[in-house]
């Protein structure tokens, strides 16, 4: 019988490193090179506490697993440069030697007649959504934008963004977003909710043989991967890169930017699949899947015809503010949760709000979900109920927000180029996990899964 677990509940990253450092006696070393394992991190706010207490969640649960299988335990450690890099993968990537572009033209900070707003443009249907909202030519180009911001209220614009579906948010102060109703339900409940099905529902055993083993101990979990961008593949990279047989499943009518695929679908099949019209498909996946991890705003699935009935199934998910408050069904990203809830004002200068070092608070939450997927699977190990796993992007916000603070810090150092594997013509960051030298397979070409489950292979004495 395998012991029901629960996710350490802490209240700041620097706790849960330090939980993890003193249950497991982790290891944070710094080479001779780097006497300072945050330098790469660096910023006002502690984000390496954030990574290193991300990262470590997510060696906590999988070697809760191995222990409770009686599985050798695996060397734990958290290599500085490993961290910096998996949290900065953006900027090592490489595809034929050329770096890609982050952010589109109409992505980033634009001055209004009152202060600042922050969008995000990256995908064609949200560029054209958000000139449509402020009543701009759909070819409009970045001064063209610009010039007009430059004429409206903040709250002006973020106001009609919204209504026409295009994503752009006011910056925000801490404290006025601290106060804001907004603010307070972002905040609210534990950093990685993991809930227990009701005990009416259960239904014993798992719909796959899961076959642990130490280097691997999700084989022979199913994961049925619904997320785009960054947090979500990020936690279901991670489930991969444990062994576990991931599936995602994009719709064919919105391609995937393919850098970032690239940079964040080691490991998995990738298939298209479109709900509307063959959602027969998606729930015969759906039936023989121990995790669903989505990445949609709440009710987005739901609109689409999917139900989760299934007692046993691990559903997790990651949206941007959470799944209650006012703003529980907006569109958001990593560099808009920064904007509206004062981080960005944090690390800017007195003329320009600024960034965290990296996409913070995608990476952390994406390993805190995979955590929480892992202590959910193991829990359900023992008494067969599923639990739903919640985590979001604001929530880890308030998290970081809530941390010590460094105003007269360095510089960020910029991330290990010797940490990155190759492919080919591709440079990637390297696995998180100093114990994996790589990914078990690069990410595949787009879409070139069929929509089935693959059959696990005998594993020989």
């Amino acid at each position: 019988m395998i012991a029901a677990v629960r996710l350490v509940e802490v209240t700041t990253a620097q706790q849960l490193v330090h939980a993890y450092e003193t249950g497991l006696g982790l290891a944070v070393s710094a080479g001779a090179d780097e006497p300072d394992p945050g330098d790469r991190l660096a910023a006002t706010l502690p984000v390496w506490a954030l990574a290193a207490g991300s990262v470590a969640a997510v060696g906590a649960a999988a070697h809760r697993v191995r222990a409770a299988h009686g599985l050798p335990t695996r060397p734990s450690a958290l290599d500085p440069a490993r961290v910096g890099a998996a949290f900065s993968s953006e900027r090592l990537f490489r595809r034929g030697g050329d770096a890609p572009s982050i952010f589109a033209e109409l992505s980033g900070f634009f001055r209004t007649a009152d202060g600042w707003v922050r969008t995000h443009a990256n995908y064609p249907h949200h560029r054209e959504h958000l000139t449509h909202a402020l009543g701009l030519s759909p070819s409009a180009d970045a001064v063209q934008f610009a010039t007009r911001v430059a004429a409206m209220p903040a709250a002006e614009v973020e106001d009609l963004a919204t209504a026409a579906g295009a994503i752009a948010v006011r910056v925000r102060t801490e404290s006025e977003w601290a106060g804001s109703l907004i603010g307070r339900a972002a905040a609210a409940g534990p950093l990685v909710a993991v809930d227990r099905r009701h005990p009416g529902e259960l239904a014993p055993g798992s719909p796959t043989t899961w076959r642990p083993t130490a280097e691997h101990p999700l084989r022979g979990i199913r994961v049925l991967d619904l997320t785009r961008v960054l947090a979500g593949p990020v936690a279901t990279r991670t489930l991969a890169l444990l062994g576990a047989d991931v599936l995602r499943v994009d719709p064919p009518q919105l391609p995937e930017i393919d850098w970032q695929f690239a940079d964040t679908c080691q490991g998995k099949r990738s298939t298209l699949l479109d709900l509307r019209t063959d959602l027969a498909t998606f729930e015969d996946l759906l039936s023989a899947a121990d995790v669903l991890v989505t990445g949609y705003r709440p009710g987005a699935l739901a609109a689409a015809g999917v139900r989760v009935t299934r007692p046993d199934l691990i559903d997790a998910s990651v949206s941007a503010w959470g799944t209650a408050g006012p703003w529980a069904r907006r569109r958001g990203f990593d560099s808009i949760v920064q904007a509206a809830s004062g981080i960005s004002l944090l690390e800017g200068t007195p003329d320009r709000p600024g960034a965290l070092p990296a996409q913070a608070l995608d990476h952390g939450s994406g390993y805190l979900l995979a955590a929480g997927v892992l202590d959910a699977l193991l829990a359900r190990a023992d008494d067969g109920a599923g639990r739903d796993v919640r985590v979001s992007l604001a929530r880890t916000a308030s998290w970081l927000l809530a941390g010590d603070r460094t105003p007269t810090h360095p510089a960020a150092a910029a991330p290990d180029p010797a940490a990155t594997v190759t492919h080919g013509e591709l440079v990637t960051a390297a696995p998180v996990f100093a114990e994996y030298d790589d990914f078990r397979w690069p990410a595949p070409p787009y879409g070139s899964a069929q929509p089935f489950w693959t059959e696990l292979p005998v594993q020989r004495p």
